[in-house]
């Protein structure tokens, strides 16, 4: 028989996948994939109820319901005094993932090459060389994930067409600051180059941190797009609701790539979402705050027990030496999947290897634990956790 296609079969199963399965058939605490415990805010599902219940509920726009891109274009000007045109400048995706798909096969020729910072969300590589990109990977280090500049330069090139930049980045949960945005910027002028920029946590940084687009930096209104999700940002990852804006001449690329990838977006979701983004201020700034006493109370656990605890600064994630546990796990050798699987199986709580989030050579030694949980979920996984490292490993 003919082959298949040679770079999407190349790939496993996506880890998420992998690891929820595991924790499953285990019966684990899944600390691994990143959706939280709780069902959403009651108002936005209320709507999206509502919204079902009452037509139409036939094909919506391509583009997405006025409601939400207009709804969109107010996000953008409430939160970054962005001047957004809904009409020409907002897209509505079936998630940030089909967002990212139509942004690269959009915008990329074959041949063209793509600027990468590791470690990233595990579907960029496959999207960016199915797309025929070349991909350029940077790699920014734990514990402080300092921008290697000099390297980022010269990942940059004419042939450079755009930059993937995510921020707040996952897994690393770095918040890009501005004076880093600014030197991103000033290569994307310098070597002509576009940016799309995963801003799906957007709403969820800590410790008084500022979430800054590229977009509103000088010179990359009209270079950039930026893209959310209604998943992250109200609670509903399966909703699969993303949204983006750029200029309309990046748009008309993307929105025609859209419409061969799903072409539109259930239209009650899409209405409720256009809800969730007008509510007050309360419920964004509840929402980091009460992420923020997740990670603290995740984070306090993890030292306990002996991880190495990288600080988290946004997202959903922690990201976590495990090498200081070793010695307490049989003489245990084994790279940071098996760890992740051992824990699983014998110790009852999943984390997700951070090896995946790597191209080549990844490092083998840390993990990955979401915070997005429930008290009552934190503190079980915690307890398990105490007592396989106790001396149950």
């Amino acid at each position: 028989m003919k082959p298949v296609n040679s770079i999407l079969s190349s790939y496993g199963t996506t880890v998420f996948e992998v690891m929820s399965r595991l924790a499953i058939e285990h019966e684990a605490v899944n600390l691994g994939q990143g959706f939280p415990d709780g069902n959403g805010p009651d108002d936005v599902r209320a709507v999206a109820h509502e919204a079902l219940d009452g037509p139409p509920n036939q094909y919506p726009p391509m583009m997405g319901v006025p409601e939400l891109r207009q709804a969109v274009a107010a996000h953008n000007k409430r939160f970054y005094d962005l001047d957004v045109d809904w009409q020409t400048e907002t897209l509505v995706t079936s998630g940030a993932t089909e967002a990212l798909a139509a942004c690269h096969f959009g915008l990329i020729e074959p041949g063209d090459e793509v600027v990468l910072i590791e470690p990233l969300y595990d579907c960029y590589l496959p999207i960016v060389r199915r797309a025929g990109a070349v991909p350029k990977l940077v790699r920014i280090a734990p514990p402080n994930w300092e921008l290697p500049r000099d390297e980022l330069a010269a990942a940059f090139s004419d042939k450079t067409k755009l930059i993937l930049l995510n921020t707040p980045q996952n897994p690393a949960s770095k918040v890009y600051s501005r004076e880093e945005l600014e030197f991103i910027a000033d290569l994307c002028l310098k070597h002509d180059a576009y940016a799309v920029c995963d801003e799906v946590y957007e709403h969820l940084t800590f410790d008084g941190r500022e979430h800054i687009p590229l977009m509103t930096l000088p010179g990359m209104r009209d270079r950039c797009i930026r893209i959310g999700s209604a998943g992250k940002t109200f609670s509903l990852t399966g909703w699969k609701v993303g949204y983006l804006t750029g200029s309309a001449e990046l748009m008309t690329p993307i929105a025609k790539t859209h419409q061969f990838l799903t072409f539109t977006t259930p239209p009650n979701l899409q209405r409720a979402a256009a809800y969730g983004l007008g509510k007050d201020d309360a419920y964004f700034t509840g929402l980091s705050a009460d992420l923020q006493r997740s990670r603290d109370r995740m984070a306090q656990g993890l030292e306990d027990i002996g991880f190495g605890v990288i600080p988290c600064e946004g997202t959903y994630f922690i990201f976590c030496d495990f090498r200081p546990l070793i010695p307490r796990l049989n003489g245990f050798n084994g790279d940071d999947v098996e760890f992740c699987r051992r824990m699983t199986v014998d110790g009852g709580v999943t984390a997700v290897p951070v090896s995946a989030f790597y191209g080549e050579e990844p490092p083998q030694h840390f993990v990955r634990f979401s915070f997005c949980k429930e008290d009552a979920t934190l503190d079980a996984a915690i307890e398990r956790m105490t007592a396989y490292f106790a001396g149950d490993g």
